[in-house]
Formats: C-alpha cells, structure tokens, sequence
C-alpha cells in the first residue's frame, strides 16, 4: 500500500538498526490487525510446506512468535481517543488481556492529565489483568501438553505392535517428542527471521527510478 521509495527508506531503517536491541519502535500504519493474523498464519503454513515444522506444531503461542511485533511485549495499555468506542482492527491479538480505555478527548489536544487518568484506570485493573494473564498461560501450556500427549501416543500406537505402552515409556517418549518439537519451533523461527531479514535487505538494495 505504500510507494516503493518509501518502502525503501523504511527499510534501511530497519536494516541500520536491525543490531539495537534495548528498545522496539512499533509504527503502525497501511496496517490491519486481521491482515497480520493472516500473514502469521500463512507463514506457518510456509514452514510446513517447507518441512521445517509439522502441523501439529501449529499453536496459538507460534503464531504469536510470527506475528509483526514478536520482538515486543503484549501492550499493558491501550488508550483510544477521540469518542470511539471500538478497537479499529488495531493490534486485535496483542491486546487480548490488555487494559482497554476509550477517552473523549482528540489526539492532539491530549494532555498529561489524559494520561494519568488512563494509567489510574490501568491500576484500578491491574490485578484483575494479570490474573487472566496468569490463567491464560496455564491454560497454553496445558493444551501444549495435551497436543504433545496425543501425537506422543499416536506415534506409540502405530510403532507399538500393538502393544500397550507403559507409564515409564509413555514418560520418556513425552519428553523425546517435546524436545524435538521445540527444536523445530526453534528452527523455523530463525529461517523465518531470515526470511524477513532478506526481504528488507533486498528492499534497500532496490534499483531507483528516474
């Protein structure tokens, strides 16, 4: 959606700093947040067609990794000005367990006190926020574990001869299976970062028109 000299110059940006790691800066705009849960499920469907994970890898924390702000922190405030009450298809996944304040008030007209308002209505949330936070990886992790669970006895099944594997078995294949799996994990997301790192490098190497 952009012109290419622009295209461009966002990307030497991004390759100059590429190196800095202590701080992200997150521009949203030619943007929407239904677009990058799409892109991100289409990259995970590129790393299975590419052998580099399997199917049953596919899980809602790999996705979060493919998104455009992997690098980042899931924002603990998001403050909507101008009288709209609706989030605009804007960071829709990242903002799941996130303080939500909608203010009149328009942008440029945006003041300190604006700010402190939405930071008092982040603290009279706080707990409530992390405790859904705090039960959502527990819930992550217990459906990781019960997906791994399931192929580790598929594949028991069919290499078994029929034979009903014991607890100490079972056990030990866990452990086997969960191992590979985040090595597989861990081996797309750095062909996908160097996938993403290409496209910009070769952004910024793009002949200039006349």
């Amino acid at each position: 959606m952009l012109p290419l000299d622009l295209q461009e110059l966002i990307a030497k940006a991004v390759v100059t700093t590429r190196a800095h790691n202590k701080c992200f800066l997150n521009v949203c705009f030619a943007y929407t947040s239904r677009y990058e849960i799409t892109n991100a499920v289409r990259e995970m469907a590129w790393g299975v067609e590419q052998g580099l994970i399997k199917a049953s890898d596919v899980s809602e924390s790999l996705l979060s990794e493919c998104l455009y702000s992997n690098n980042s922190p899931n924002p603990d405030l998001l403050i909507r000005t101008s009288g709209e009450v609706r989030l605009s298809d804007f960071l829709l996944w990242q903002t799941s367990h996130s303080c939500l304040v909608f203010q009149s008030v328009l942008w440029p007209e945006y003041s300190f006190w604006n700010l402190c308002e939405a930071i008092l209505q982040y603290q009279l949330n706080h707990k409530s926020i992390q405790k859904a936070r705090e039960l959502h990886r527990e819930h992550q992790a217990l459906q990781q574990l019960e997906a791994d669970r399931a192929c580790v006895a598929e594949h028991l099944q069919h290499h078994g001869n029929g034979k009903p594997a014991d607890a100490q078995r079972r056990q030990e294949a866990l452990l086997h299976y969960t191992a590979c799996r985040e090595d597989r994990v861990q081996d797309f997301l750095e062909a996908l970062k160097h996938k993403r790192d290409s496209f910009y490098s070769d952004l910024c190497s793009e002949p200039v028109l006349a």
